[in-house]
């Protein structure tokens, strides 16, 4: 079986199926990585929830302006007609259906789109929810990005999500480091696989049921 997909070979996977013209937010932790990848050919405007959108690349080391950050408090650079606004009109831009795709993290998602991203409901911590119930609801598509199994190789996607959940049967599409899954009205439907791993070892590593779609190589 290949290696899994790195997780910036994931990051460059998601931002070739972005759409030109799209409006995208990217969530806090793994959709971090996308705005290095976005293709040079396409105008692609991202959306960060503190009050940003046209978010550019990483600044190189030694380069960071640390009154430019992300809302995961990493530092960013701008393009050429961005802009910054308070958090009322950011929430504004992503509860009114402003935003095409929001590209967000996850707990675990269920056979039928329902998303746990917020809490896993253990320890004392005060639950970071932020503003992925706005964005789940309020974004016209949601994608998932995320390694296909935890650290301790549970699965992610599962029958039912056993984490609280964001939202119920929002999440279109998941992209994991060893396939990008479909959620459609008959199931989920394998899109790309890893080169060399078969759909019944895939299957192995994913509670929820799936089957076959196009099945292309998944390549970062």
């Amino acid at each position: 079986m290949s290696t899994p997909l790195t997780r910036e070979q994931l990051a460059r996977r998601i931002a070739r199926a972005i759409p030109d013209g799209a409006f995208v937010n990217l969530g806090i932790g793994l959709p971090d990585q996308i705005p290095d990848h976005i293709p040079a050919d396409r105008e692609i405007f991202l959306h960060s929830e503190n009050g940003i959108l046209n978010l550019g690349p990483r600044p190189p080391a030694g380069e960071e302006n640390w009154d430019l950050i992300n809302a995961g408090k990493q530092p960013v650079t701008l393009r050429t007609g961005g802009s910054f606004f308070d958090s009322s009109l950011s929430f504004a831009m992503m509860r009114g259906g402003h935003l095409d795709i929001s590209v967000l993290g996850a707990f675990q998602v269920s056979a039928t789109g329902d998303l746990a991203n917020w809490s896993t409901g253990i320890g004392e911590g005060v639950p970071a929810v932020g503003g992925a119930m706005d964005l789940a609801v309020g974004a016209k598509q949601i994608w998932v990005m995320m390694e296909h199994t935890s650290r301790h190789g549970h699965a992610r996607i599962v029958k039912e999500c056993s984490y609280p959940l964001t939202a119920r049967g929002v999440v279109k599409r998941i992209f994991s480091n060893l396939a990008v899954i479909a959620v459609t009205p008959d199931g989920l439907e394998v899109e790309e696989i890893l080169p060399g791993l078969s759909l019944e070892a895939l299957r192995a590593q994913t509670e929820a049921p799936l089957r076959p779609g196009a099945m292309r190589p998944l390549e970062g």
